[in-house]
């Protein structure tokens, strides 16, 4: 099991300039880097791949990013936004020597309309079909979409482990998997270690984020069922610290971070890397 940490808690956008942190996070101990990706053009690939190799890192996932101008169930315009930003972001993750690309690419983060049954039905159609299409793209491409289900807050689409393996049923695509984040889960589930059991193969990839987006460890996730629940399941995927702070203040006010969680920014990584390492091996 790899252990990585995602650059928002550090910076956004990510940029070349942005792989100055690589040594840092080496030095803490991770094994890897979750690099999201806010718009291509703001990274060389090679660039960023080259400065991994140099400091002993690997990119465990490629975070996509959907700020309005992305949603599958939005307009034509955003629709076709979605679907080429993700083939690029496939294309990316080949540079970076990483099979997986995450995230909740089913709709811009922040939109929660609660529309009517009929209205959800067709939104849920026209979803599953674009993760079709992207999906084969990234099945051709050797790589992994892992979806991301989101709490009530952040989404009124999916929320659940079981409508993910609803989508994933409707998709039929081995390229399709689940990335589930214990923040989420910990709103959303009734039992999140049940839930990722119930996952089971289909986990692809798993965020390690506190119930407050401080540090794992210093919070009331039942992060030892957690763990057990992930040996159950034979995960031998990378676990990743995704965790926001009111420093990078574009990401604060989409996670609606409106205070500071924890004294130090850096103690999210450094000692939730410590707990997540003990408990989890």
């Amino acid at each position: 099991m790899k252990f990585g940490i995602n650059t928002f808690l550090f910076t956004s956008p990510f940029t070349n300039a942005s792989t100055r942190l690589f040594p840092k996070f080496k030095a803490w101990g991770f094994d890897g880097v979750e690099i999201a990706i806010e718009n291509p053009a703001d990274i060389d690939p090679a660039f960023v791949k080259a400065q991994l190799d140099k400091h002993g890192l690997v990119c465990t996932s490629v975070c996509a990013c959907f700020p309005p101008s992305r949603d599958l169930r939005g307009n034509k315009t955003q629709q076709r936004a979605t679907v080429v930003y993700m083939k690029q972001l496939v294309d990316i993750a080949e540079i970076l020597g990483t099979k997986i690309i995450m995230g909740p690419l089913y709709s811009a983060t922040g939109r929660a309309d609660a529309v009517p049954a009929a209205e959800y039905k067709r939104q849920w159609q026209t979803v599953c079909g674009h993760l079709k299409t992207i999906c084969a793209y990234a099945e051709a491409n050797e790589k992994i979409i892992c979806l991301e289900p989101l709490n009530r807050f952040e989404t009124d689409f999916l929320n659940t482990v079981e409508q993910g393996l609803q989508m994933i049923r409707a998709v039929k695509s081995p390229a399709l998997k689940l990335l589930l984040d214990t923040f989420h889960m910990n709103i959303e589930e009734k039992n999140p270690a049940d839930a990722i059991r119930r996952a089971g193969k289909h986990v692809g990839h798993i965020h390690a984020s506190a119930s407050d987006r401080g540090t794992p460890g210093n919070d009331h996730v039942d992060w030892r069922g957690v763990a057990q629940a992930l040996r159950d399941i034979k995960y031998e995927g990378a676990v990743v610290i995704e965790s926001f702070t009111q420093d990078v203040k574009v990401i604060a006010r989409a996670a609606a971070i409106w205070r500071k969680i924890e004294p130090r920014r850096d103690d999210i990584a450094s000692k939730g890397l410590v707990f997540l390492k003990k408990t989890f091996k």
